[in-house]
């Protein structure tokens, strides 16, 4: 029987140096898609996979996370005080039940390898995800949703891919195209950053990955790999030697929120799903572009 993915990981630790001077106090994580932490919807992705256990891997002045998914007193006692019986509900279905998160420290900013090892006795030996927060994934049903119903059938190790430009490899990590399995297909490759003249596909891996627990052995190792930190595809690398990969690929719509192209893109196209906002807000920016 293959094992449940009940555990997700969740790298945390970045200095989100792209968005400063905006995140010298406040992680880009908890950066509002509208009106809520980007942090929040990618949480919400995994609940919807069915995670039951969530561990971010924090770093120094992050504390602002654990307490987001904490209770606050003081300000549920003034939401009731003024009837705010909305906003009380949305914190109450916002918040993680007790145990459900746990909080772990990369102490250096030593590779996204590095910061899925620090996890490693939280996650213990059995397979679990991780999703990088800065990918906002929208679809329906949602991107890990998808992958573990593939984990499901094949068992191994599942990553998620969408195609770029075939001219833009050079950006991405890039996997190679096997036998078809139902919605999925088996991986031959995973080449880091290659010439697109030399990219097995132009599938690219997204930033949600299901992965079996040997991989900490090798990212115990603590080999160096690109820009000298220690690199997750590289572990991926070893692990594929004597495990499987399957791709999966997402055909919704992922947001590079990393990028302030991406976080903008993002808070509009998530406005605009909102009933309470779309119409008044398609008329601030005809007005903005001089079309209204």
């Amino acid at each position: 029987m293959t094992p449940p993915i009940r555990k997700a990981v969740f790298p945390v630790a970045g200095l989100g140096t792209r968005f400063l001077p905006a995140t010298k106090a406040m992680p880009k994580e908890m950066m509002p898609i509208v009106d809520r932490p980007l942090l929040q919807y990618v949480v919400e992705e995994a609940r919807a996979a069915g995670i039951e256990h969530f561990i971010m891997v924090t770093g120094r002045n992050k504390s602002v996370i654990e307490d987001h998914f904490d209770i606050q007193p003081e300000l549920e006692a003034t939401l009731a005080e003024r009837g705010r019986e909305a906003d009380l509900a949305a914190l109450a279905r916002d918040l993680p039940k007790a145990g459900e998160m746990s909080f772990t420290r990369q102490q250096a900013p030593l590779g996204l390898g590095h910061a899925v090892w620090c996890a490693r006795d939280l996650v213990g030996n059995e397979p679990f995800a991780v999703l990088l927060p800065d990918m906002l994934m929208r679809g329906e049903p949602g991107c890990l949703s998808r992958m573990v119903a593939v984990y499901r059938q094949t068992g191994g190790n599942v990553v998620s891919v969408e195609a770029c430009d075939p001219g833009d490899t050079a950006k991405y990590g890039i996997v190679g195209v096997g036998e078809s399995l139902g919605e999925a297909f088996r991986i031959t490759a995973m080449v880091e950053k290659p010439d697109p003249a030399a990219a097995p596909s132009n599938l690219f891996i997204n930033g949600r990955y299901i992965l079996q627990p040997a991989i900490f052995d090798h990212l115990a190792r603590h080999q160096r790999g690109a820009g000298g930190e220690i690199q997750l595809t590289d572990a991926m690398l070893a692990l594929a030697d004597h495990e499987p990969f399957y791709g999966v690929r997402f055909d919704g719509k992922t947001f590079d929120c990393g990028s302030k192209m991406g976080f903008l893109t993002a808070n509009v196209a998530y406005a605009l799903d909102r009933d309470d906002l779309k119409e008044a807000f398609v008329a601030e920016i005809r007005a903005l572009l001089g079309d209204g």
